[in-house]
Parts: C-alpha cells; structure tokens; sequence
C-alpha cells in the first residue's frame, strides 16, 4: 500500500521549518522522486499511478525556487493529497480501527502560517493538477541514465518530448488481412513468417534483397534496394510485420521497401491497436513501448492543455490529455483518428500563427514606394522580342500595384515550367530602375545565377549595368563588383548566396528577387531584405504548388501564378516504357545524338542517402559508357560532388563538350540546355509526378522536337497507371494535384528539400483540418496577435517552443 502519510509528514515538516529544504537529507526533490518510484512500484490501478505522478510533479525543481513559490507547491500537494480522499495509511493491525488524525503541531518559524490540518472527507472529483512536464525524461519509470542516453538520440530529453513522440503508424492486430486477401494498389500491414532472404545484383549494379513472407495462406516477396544487411537481421523463422503497398511482378505479389518490425507473440495475442515508433540502434520497440506507457499512464493526464476550450470545442477536438492517450494507445480506430486529427489540427494552428506572425513583421515596417503607372513599362515591354501572355501582363500588373505602396511588398510568383517568371522578374526590376533604385536577383546555384545574369544582359542590352557576384570569382573580380554595388554603379546585381556575406554593401537596393525559393530559408531571405531598407521582395518557384500547399508553406506571401504558356512553346512527347523496352530506348538516344543533340539520364532514386544515390549514379555512368555508348561523350553529376564540380560539368553539358549526361535527381531545376532534346527517367515508378515533370522541363527549351522517356523498373498495373498520367498532360498544376493525392506530402517535393514544414501528425491532404485551423489561426490573430490574453499564455509558449526547435526565430 502506498504510503501517503509518511510524504505528509515530510512535507508538513518542511513547510513548519520555513521551506529551507532541509526537511530531509539531500533535498526534498531526491526523497520524492525514491518516494514516487516506490509508490508506482506499489500502485494498483491507472489512477493510482496517475495521482502519484501527479503528486511528485507537483514538486520538481523545488529547490531552485524561491521561498514563496516553494511554500506555494507545498501547500498545493497537501492540498491535492487532502483532496483526493481518505489518505491511504500504511495498517497498524487488521483489526485496529482507523486512527484519528492529528493536528498539525505549531509553527517552529515564526515566518511559517499555521497548516489546518487535511480534511477527510471526499471532495468532489476534478481535473488533475498541470504537472510540469520539462522534468528530464529520468523521471518516468523505466528510463535509467543509459536509457536516457539512447533516447537523446531520437531527441527525447524531457516527459514533454517523450509524449509528444508520436508513432510512425499503427496496427491493428484484431483486424489484419491474411496474405489470400491482399488486393494490389492498397497500404496494408501484413503479419508473416520469413521463410527465405536471398540479395543479387542487376546489370546495372543495384543490390536488391528479396524476402520471402508467408503465412498459412500464400506468400509475397518484400523487395529492398542496397540493403544486403537485411541479410544478418532477418532469418527464416522470424515473425515480422510488413506495411507497404501491394504491387506485382511478373505474377507475384511484391511489396516494395515496405516498412518492418519484428513481431512478439504477446503483441498478436492482445488483439489490441499497437504503436510503432521510428527508433534508434539500442532502443527496442517492446521496451520504449512500456516506457511510453509508464509516460501515459503517470503525466498525460497532468498535461495543460494549449488550445482554449473554445476553440476545442468550435473545431470539435479532443482535449490534450485524451489526444495523448489515445495516440499511443488508441482504444480504437475511430479514437486513434480523432487523436491524429487533434495534432494535425495543432501542427497546422502554428504554423499558421507563424507565418501571420512573419507577415506582420515585415509589413510593419515602412518600404520606399516605387510608383509607375501602367505606362511605365511601355518602352520595355515594347522592346521585347515576343508579346506578353495574358497571365505575365496580369501579374506584372499585382506586381507593379505592391511596388507603389508605401510596405514591403512579400509576392509568391509560381509559374509552371517555361511559363516566363524571368520576363516578370525584370519587369518589376524595369519599376525599381525607373525609380532610380537597384536591384538584386538571387539564385542557388552559380550556373542558375549566370543564366540570370546572361538572360537580363540580353532583355536589356547594353542600357542597364548588370553585374553577377559568385563564390567562384577572383578576389579582384569581387572586389570590383562590391565597389559598384556600393557606389550605386551596378543598378542589378546577380548572385548566389554570396549577395548575402558581409562586405557586400548596396547603396539603394529597393528590389530583391529571390529564384526557386524553396532552396533558400527564411533567414536567408531576411539577411538579403537586410542589404537594403526594407527592400520589395519576389520570390519565384518553377514547382507548381497546390493550393493546400500554399496556405501551409508560403501563407506569408501574396500569391501570383502563370498559368499559360507563352505561343510557340514547344510540347514534349511523353511516353511510358516497361524494362523490356531499354534497349529501344538507347537505340533512339544515340539517333537523336546522330542528328546533333544531347540527352539527359537520370538515375532512379535509390533510397535517402546521398551516398547510394551516387554509387548507383557511378556504377550506371560506367556502364553505359563502357557498354552501351563507347563511341559518345558522357558527363556525371551526383549529389557527392562539391557546388564548383557540379557547374563545371552542367557548364560542359551546355557547351557540347558532353553527348549525354548522366545524373542522379540533383540535376538543376531552371537550367536551360537548348540542344537537350531527350531526358530519359530510369526507374520513373520511384519519383513523383511532380519531380518527373521538373526533370521533362529540362528539355524542350531549344527549337528542336523533344522527348521525355519514362523506364519503369516494374510492370506492376498501378505503377504504369500512374506513370501514364505523365503522358496525357503537361500541366504541372494538375499533377501536382495528383501527386499530393497519390504520394503524400511527404514526398511531394522530394523529403531533402527546404522549406517543407516539419509535420510529424498532419497531412497536407487534411483539406478541411488545414482550413479550420487557418480560420481559427486568423481571427485568434485579428484578437490577440502577440497572445498576451491569459488563456493563450500556453499556446504562446507551445508557438515559441516550436520556433526554438525549427530555428525559425526572426
């Protein structure tokens, strides 16, 4: 029986010797937290452990605060010990009744209030006390310092961190198909033993581990790439759990990549929904499950609730305690998907009240208006050698209206591949030179930055003095160029993130224009405003982004979008081919070579690893140069390779000194090779629509018919439909659409790139969570944008604690 008297005692004491910490050796903290890991040892029930740890948590960093403050927690655990009934008592003898209580003994310090002594009768039942949950994740059963050690590694430091771990997914084990009922194109998890692992090689250097899973029904193959050390970690015998979808090959039924776990026979007995959780080497799923659960069961339902109850209950959500509960121990499936909907909900709310925070930042401070009429652009417009779309003139129309208002103006400009951002971008610059100001244009990468710096020479001849400013240039060089940028001689400068190193001084920058905008942060962004006063801002991006996208990603800026394509543009004819037909493929490659153009391989995504991509990359260049085009001239470009290697090869591709280029999906978005007229996808299944698109957009720029050959690496019916979608439209927008659809959000963009929010609950196609949380985001933000009100004081700390933790301070 847990001994409540004993910490009562203890606590009295403390509080009648004036709160000095001295009630015990070695401080109060250490004798409550024996206390609390005896009382859980001895506990019968959910409740109990709960009102135990919720007693202990009363009382954590006690002896850091004041006086006051501990006498205030004192008073406060007495109080919850009073309150929570009669106070257990360890027995004297069965037959011995219960004893009276005693006074409290008078006061020994003359600064100490006399305590009334507990009441005893039952109080009416309410919420439990807000424990502090910032306590060291030491302080759940279970987690010892070697422990602690491990999980710091997941970036579990603290109770807060370690129930705000959520688990990657969920089985149910009372409702799981058998192997006969697996249907092709559905996400199942499937319980099997593993009957034989066996690795080759393909002809094109790939490793593959094939491992067979059956049960008393059938049998699949589960299909990995580059990873023979499943080899060592799974045996014939062993139970496992594999979730994945259901794919085909040459009649079988083949999982690929799908995720796995062993499975123990306890967790198929319990029939119950289990968590699966992304873990680390030395971390085992059944024991961080059980210190989940002692997590649970002792502080979630001592967590403060962030949202206020009107906003809980306007969105219909569950409050945080419930959520955490039944996130990692889901009572069913239909709890499990209210909880997941509570912490979308959450995910989304902030990352709005972020990006409406970054948006009043920056339009709080005042910008130098830079009016022109819409005749103003008259001459320039007059002057290019192609007429405008319908879609350019009306964005450079939003354009010009936010360049002659007196705040910053923040424009998304998202326009499909080849849709003509760069002609927008020096009309708005042509605003900023007509007003006497300068301009500066920022791109990635230095053969990006020299296409910009090659194309606005030309749109605006020898009038304007442009300036480009890389990482590569001599010291004189960028001496030189910082001098004009300081004198106001060079009106635009063109640069990489060298634009944004200290010494690079603008005398009047009053325009920025930052390209493929995802590839830079927000603070990069703000350090380039910095270079002028409160500088307009463009920001452009060739990814068509659906909308849902945009609220969540870029709701900070103003949105325009080029949604025709300029006349004359050259379509690109798509097609889908299965393996059987590569040999076709590279007949029709080295025909179009023949008649004086280049191609374009790209390698199949291998996995996330910078390292296998590449090899793969290496192994593939080395083979079709030595095999399949001995007598042709090819180029290889891998994410290994440092910036300087990657231009010098793009720069030689350009200039004819390479037939073909070989590369893995690092190949540049933007850049424009005229005479590229075929880019061929191997193993096409594995990219997304959207990535395909951005990769066929790297062709046809030139005057030359262009091709774009999509080489599936499987036949599967649901891997060649989707791929087919690539051949009835080149709309990037609708395939975005499609994509997010099909893929996630996750792999929409491809997982490495920059700027995705960090979403571990939500998904981008929770349309209506996303626009509850957006509206509730707005008129809290109309209400109370800096969250001074009290009952926002939580979710102000939740916002800050987020921002922390992305970095995301400015």
């Amino acid at each position: 029986m847990i001994n409540y008297e004993r910490l009562e005692r203890i606590l009295q004491h403390e509080l009648r010797s004036g709160c000095g910490n001295r009630a015990v050796i070695n401080g109060l903290e250490s004798f409550v937290l024996v206390w609390r890991e005896q009382s859980l040892a001895q506990s019968t029930g959910d409740d109990e452990r709960a009102r135990v740890g919720a007693i202990a948590a009363g009382l954590d960093g006690y002896a850091a605060l004041e006086v006051p403050q501990r006498e205030e927690s004192l008073r406060r655990v007495l109080s919850m010990l009073a309150d929570g009934g009669p106070v257990a008592r360890a027995p004297t003898a069965a037959s011995q009744p219960p004893q009276t209580p005693r006074p409290a003994a008078p006061p020994a310090a003359a600064s100490a209030r006399p305590v009334p002594p507990p009441r005893r009768e039952r109080a009416p039942a309410r919420a439990a006390p807000v424990a502090n949950l910032s306590v060291p994740v030491t302080a759940v059963r279970g987690v010892a310092a070697a422990n602690a050690v491990k999980l710091a590694k997941l970036g579990i430091a603290t109770v807060d961190d370690l129930l705000n771990y959520y688990p990657r997914r969920h089985v149910d084990y009372s409702a799981l198909k058998t192997i006969d009922h697996l249907v092709f194109g559905e996400d199942v998890t499937v319980i099997g033993t593993v009957t034989e692992v066996k690795t080759f090689e393909t002809r094109r250097g790939l490793r593959i581990t094939d491992v067979t899973i059956s049960d008393d029904t059938g049998a699949f193959i589960a299909r990995y790439f580059q990873a023979p050390y499943l080899r060592q970690r799974l045996r014939p015998g062993h139970l496992i759990s594999v979730s994945g979808r259901v794919g085909e090959h040459l009649g079988r039924i083949v999982m690929s990549a799908p995720e796995w776990e062993l499975v123990q026979p306890d967790m198929l007995r319990s029939g119950k929904i289990i968590a699966h959780y992304r873990l680390t080497e030395g971390v085992y799923p059944r024991t961080f499950r059980e210190i989940i659960r002692h997590a649970v069961d002792t502080f979630a339902g001592t967590a403060a609730d962030h949202l206020p109850m009107g906003m809980r209950q306007r969105a219909r959500l569950l409050d945080l305690p419930t959520t955490l509960r039944q996130i990692h121990a889901p009572e069913s499936m239909q709890m499990l998907e209210k909880a997941r909907r509570r912490l979308a909900f959450d995910e989304f709310l902030l990352i709005q009240m972020n990006v409406l925070r970054q948006r009043k930042q920056w339009q709080s401070q005042p910008a130098l208006p830079l009016p022109g009429d819409e005749h103003a652009l008259d001459p320039f417009i007059g002057g290019l050698p192609f007429p405008l779309t319908g879609a350019q003139q009306r964005v450079i129309d939003e354009i010009r209206r936010d360049m002659g208002q007196p705040i910053p103006m923040s424009r998304l400009l998202q326009g499909d591949v080849g849709a003509g951002k760069t002609v927008v971008a020096a009309a708005a610059a042509q605003v900023a030179l007509h007003n006497g100001r300068q301009v500066a244009i920022m791109a990635p990468t230095e053969i990006l930055a020299d296409q910009h710096f090659r194309t606005f020479t030309r749109l605006f001849g020898g009038a304007v003095a442009i300036r480009l400013l890389t990482g590569s240039q001599s010291k004189k060089e960028k001496d030189a160029v910082k001098a004009e940028i300081a004198n106001g001689a060079a009106q635009i400068v063109v640069g990489t993130h060298a634009l944004i190193q200290d010494g690079v001084d603008f005398k009047a920058l009053s325009l920025v224009v930052v390209d493929e905008q995802h590839r830079f942060g927000v603070e990069q962004r703000a350090t380039l405003r910095q270079k002028g006063f409160n500088p307009h801002m463009l920001v452009m991006t060739a990814t068509p982004i659906p909308r849902t996208l945009s609220l969540t990603l870029y709701g900070d800026l103003d949105l325009s979008v080029l949604d025709e394509l300029p006349p004359g543009r050259q379509p690109i004819v798509t097609s889908v081919r299965a393996p059987s037909e590569r040999e076709r493929t590279y007949a029709f490659i080295a025909g179009q070579v023949r008649q004086g153009r280049q191609a374009f391989v790209i390698c199949p995504l291998v996995e996330e690893s910078d390292k296998l991509e590449s090899k793969a990359a290496v192994a593939e260049h080395k083979r079709l140069e030595s095999d399949v085009f001995p007598t042709l001239k090819l180029g290889l470009l891998h994410g290994r390779m440092k910036g300087s290697e990657k231009d010098d090869v793009m720069r030689g591709f350009l200039n004819r000194e390479y037939d073909i280029l070989v590369s893995t999906s690092v190949v540049e978005v933007g850049i424009d090779v005229p005479n590229a007229s075929v880019m061929l996808i191997e193993g096409a299944n594995r990219f997304g629509l959207s990535q395909l698109h951005q990769f066929r957009g790297r062709v046809g720029r030139g005057p030359h018919a262009s091709y774009c050959v999509l080489l599936a690496d499987s036949e599967t019916e649901q891997s060649l439909q989707r791929l087919a979608i690539m051949e009835q439209t080149q709309d990037g927008f609708r395939l975005a659409e499609e994509d997010l659809k099909m893929r996630g959000p996750g792999e929409f963009f491809g997982t490495r790139q920059s700027g995705i929010p960090d979403l571990h609950v939500a998904q981008l196609t929770d349309v209506r969570v996303l626009e509850d949380a957006r509206q509730e985001a707005q008129s809290l933000f109309a209400r109370d944008p800096e969250l001074q009100a009290p009952e926002h004081e939580l979710l102000a700390r939740r916002l800050a604690q987020r921002l922390r933790a992305s970095g995301d301070l400015s």
